[in-house]
C-alpha cells in the first residue's frame, strides 16, 4: 500500500505534516454564539474534543462550593431558555469555582431550604411515574411577554418560556436568572402556570445573575414544596430525571438519563464567572431552564440550566446543583440579595484582546476603562488606563479571568493586583467592597469602548 496514500487519506484539517509525518495541532479555541433559542438551520459546527486531565476521586464534603481546575472542551452552550432577545459567547473555563459568603454572625435562623431534616418521598427508589407524578405538583411554567418596538414604531411582543419549582408551601418559587432577566431589567410581568391551569402573576424577590438563580413569590398557599436532596451525594452513573417545558409548548414533559460528570466549570456571556454544574445526559431543550432534575429517590437536586446547541450533538444537559441554589436561595428570601460577595467597581474594555496586546507589545490582562468613584478599586490605586495581569496570585488574560478571580474572594477580603502602567508593572493592595444588593454581581463588568488609548 502506499505510505503516502494512506496518511494523506487518514489526514485532516487540523493535521500539521512534519518531517513526513502528520501530527494533531489542537485548533485555537472558539467562541460560539449562545442565543436563548437555535433554530436548527443556525446551528454551528461541531466542536471539538480534548479529553482531561486525570483528577483524582472526587470527596464529598458538606461544603456546596468547591473548587478545582477543569480541563475542559469549547462547545457550544445554550441557555434552555425560549425567546428573548440577548445572545453572546459560551466556552468552558479551567478555574476554581465561586465563594458564597457566610451568614452574618449571630444569625441563628433556620434556612428555609434545607437539605437536611426533610421528609423524603421513599426510603426506595421511586418509579419514573411516581416522580413524574410528584413533580407535576411541584413544577411550574414560566412565562413573560416583553414588549419592544419595531423600526417602524409599533409595538411587537415577544414571548419567553421557562421552568421552576416550588420551594415552599406557601409560595416562593426557584428558577434560573436568565428566565426572568428581562422581566427583572424591564419591568414586564412575570407569570406562572400549574398543571391544573391555574395561574398566578409572580413577584422577583431576588436574583444573583453571577449564580443564574432566582427567586419568585405567589400568594399562594398549601402548595407541594419540592423535597431538596443533598447535590454533595450524586455520583457519575446516578439516575436523573428532568421536568419542564421544552419549546415553551410540550410543557410538564419528562425526560430521563444519567449523571454523566461532575464539577463542570460553565461560561457564559452573562456569567462571565464560571459556574459548578454537573453534566446529565436527559434530553432537555429551550424551555427546560429553571426546571427541576430529580434523583431515583424524587429529591430536586439540580436546576436544568444548559445545553449544547451545536449540531450533531446530544445528550449533554447541564445543571446546577442544588446545594448551591439552596444557599443563594435561603439569602434571596430573607435578604432579597446574596450578601458578602466581593465587588471591585471597575470597567473593564472587552476589545483589550490578546491580538491588540501582542500588537502593541504590551501584556496581556484586563484592559481597565474606568474605575468607580470612592470605590475600593481606586482606593487602591488603580486607574483608567491600567491592565491588570493578576490578582491574589492568579494570571489574569482577559475580563473573564479578572470575573472569575474576584469570585474567589469575598467582601473585606485583601490582596494584592499587579498592573501594568506606562511601561512597568507595579503592586497595588485591593480590599474588596460588598456587592451592592442591587446590582446582583461582583463589579467587574464589560465594556466595548471606541477605542484603547496605547501605553
Amino acid at each position: 500500500m502506499d505510505d503516502n496514500r494512506d496518511k494523506r487519506t487518514h489526514a485532516s484539517s487540523d493535521d500539521t505534516e512534519i518531517d513526513g509525518e502528520y501530527h494533531f495541532v489542537r485548533p485555537e479555541q472558539r467562541l460560539y454564539e449562545d442565543a436563548e433559542f437555535v433554530p436548527q438551520d443556525e446551528a454551528t459546527e461541531v466542536p471539538h474534543y480534548y479529553a482531561p486531565e486525570e483528577k483524582k476521586p472526587r470527596e464529598k464534603s458538606g461544603n456546596a462550593h468547591r473548587s478545582g481546575a477543569l480541563k475542559t472542551a469549547c462547545l457550544c452552550l445554550v441557555c434552555a431558555l425560549v425567546g428573548g432577545l440577548a445572545g453572546g459567547f459560551i466556552s468552558w473555563n479551567a478555574v476554581k469555582s465561586s465563594i458564597t459568603a457566610d451568614a452574618p454572625a449571630g444569625d441563628t435562623t433556620k434556612p428555609i431550604v434545607s437539605t437536611t431534616n426533610i421528609k423524603k418521598v421513599s426510603t426506595e427508589t421511586a418509579s419514573a411515574n411516581e416522580i413524574y407524578e410528584l413533580g407535576c405538583r411541584q413544577t411550574v411554567g414560566v412565562s413573560l411577554e416583553s414588549t419592544y418596538a419595531n423600526i417602524f414604531g409599533q409595538q411587537s411582543a415577544s414571548a419567553v418560556a421557562g421552568t421552576g419549582f416550588v420551594i415552599t408551601a406557601d409560595g416562593y418559587i426557584l428558577t434560573n436568572y436568565h428566565v426572568v432577566e428581562s422581566a427583572q431589567k424591564s419591568g414586564y410581568k412575570v407569570s406562572v402556570l400549574f398543571k391544573d391551569k391555574s395561574s398566578y402573576e409572580a413577584k422577583i424577590i431576588g436574583f444573583d445573575e453571577d449564580n443564574d438563580v432566582a427567586v419568585l413569590k405567589i400568594d399562594a398557599s398549601d402548595l407541594t414544596p419540592a423535597t431538596i436532596g443533598n447535590s454533595d451525594d450524586i455520583a457519575v452513573g446516578d439516575s436523573v430525571f428532568a421536568i419542564g417545558n421544552p419549546l415553551g409548548e410540550l410543557d410538564f414533559s419528562m425526560t430521563s438519563g444519567r449523571v454523566s460528570a461532575l464539577d463542570r466549570s460553565i461560561t457564559t456571556e452573562r456569567n462571565s464567572a464560571p459556574i459548578n454544574m454537573f453534566q446529565f445526559d436527559a434530553a432537555i431543550n429551550s424551555g427546560n431552564s429553571g426546571g427541576p432534575v430529580y434523583n431515583e429517590s424524587g429529591e430536586v437536586i439540580g436546576i436544568a440550566t444548559a445545553k449544547v446547541g451545536s449540531s450533531g450533538v446530544e445528550g449533554l444537559g447541564f445543571a446546577i446543583p442544588i446545594n448551591d441554589a439552596a444557599d443563594i436561595a435561603n439569602e434571596l428570601i430573607t435578604k432579597g440579595y446574596v450578601s458578602g460577595k466581593a465587588y471591585m467597581g471597575v470597567n473593564i474594555d472587552n476589545r483589550y484582546t490578546s491580538m491588540y496586546a501582542q500588537y502593541y507589545n504590551m501584556p496581556e490582562g484586563a484592559y481597565v476603562y474606568n474605575v468607580e468613584s470612592g470605590g475600593c478599586a481606586e482606593k487602591s490605586g488603580l486607574a483608567a488606563g491600567d491592565i491588570i495581569t493578576e490578582v491574589g496570585g492568579e494570571t489574569i488574560g482577559c475580563y473573564s479571568d479578572l470575573n472569575a478571580a474576584v469570585k474567589n474572594f469575598k467582601a473585606g477580603q485583601s490582596t494584592d493586583i499587579v498592573v501594568y502602567r506606562g511601561g512597568e508593572y507595579a503592586t497595588l493592595s485591593i480590599t474588596f467592597d460588598e456587592s451592592k444588593p442591587e446590582s446582583g454581581s461582583n463589579g467587574v463588568s464589560e465594556f466595548g469602548a471606541s477605542g484603547i488609548p496605547k501605553q
